[in-house]
């Protein structure tokens, strides 16, 4: 989060001379309240400042980087996780292939006859796939997939972070996020690199997530 030159001064007001009032910070900088109050609002919610009531603000004593990876680290996949996108064990690879770019994806969930993930398809396989002389019309994708359970999946409760981990971890572009059901692990999104990178700078931006 960048703070304004305003937000600064405040910060090092606070800093020296906390608990301070807002009437006091907004005397120093021959400010009316009024004008003030925005800037204190925005870091109090951010974690610069605390205030309590009658006594007035006081600096929490965290840095931005501090402050930017508590944050990270309180979401979880379920807030950021979009539509996956699935083919069935008997498709054809040429169907997955036209499906991944169609969808413009970087990995497809193979699923069987109950919805559940059975294992994953990278651009890497179907590239490794369509190096030859085969028809890609008649070679099923359950032929060139990575099975389960050698499948990195993640949960919607996961943290956001330990699924980014595993993407680096696993130099892989996307999870599939499963929920345990009755027939096997169902699959009900998906995390990818694209995902994290967004949230990331978004936040560092210092913009609503």
């Amino acid at each position: 989060m960048e703070l304004s030159e305003r937000q600064e001064k405040i910060i090092e007001i606070v800093k020296g001379n906390g608990p301070i009032t807002a009437e006091k910070i907004a005397g120093q900088l021959n400010l009316s309240r009024a004008t003030l109050r925005p800037d204190l609002t925005i870091l109090t919610m951010a974690g610069y400042l605390e205030a309590r009531p009658r006594v007035g603000y006081f600096h929490t004593g965290k840095t931005g980087s501090e402050l930017l990876t508590q944050q990270i680290q309180k979401y979880t996949v379920k807030e950021f996780q979009s539509v996956p996108v699935v083919v069935k064990e008997d498709n054809s690879v040429y169907d997955a292939i036209y499906a991944l770019f169609l969808e413009d994806v970087g990995t497809l969930f193979v699923v069987d006859n109950h919805s559940c993930l059975i294992g994953v398809l990278s651009r890497k396989d179907l590239l490794r796939a369509s190096i030859g002389k085969q028809d890609l019309n008649k070679v099923p994708v359950h032929m060139i997939m990575t099975r389960m359970p050698n499948v990195t999946v993640c949960h919607h409760d996961d943290l956001l972070i330990e699924a980014a981990q595993k993407l680096i971890t696993k130099q892989i572009d996307g999870l599939p996020v499963i929920k345990e059901t009755e027939n096997g692990p169902k699959v009900i999104g998906r995390v990818t690199k694209t995902t994290v990178t967004k949230v990331f700078v978004e936040l560092v931006n210092g913009n609503q997530i």
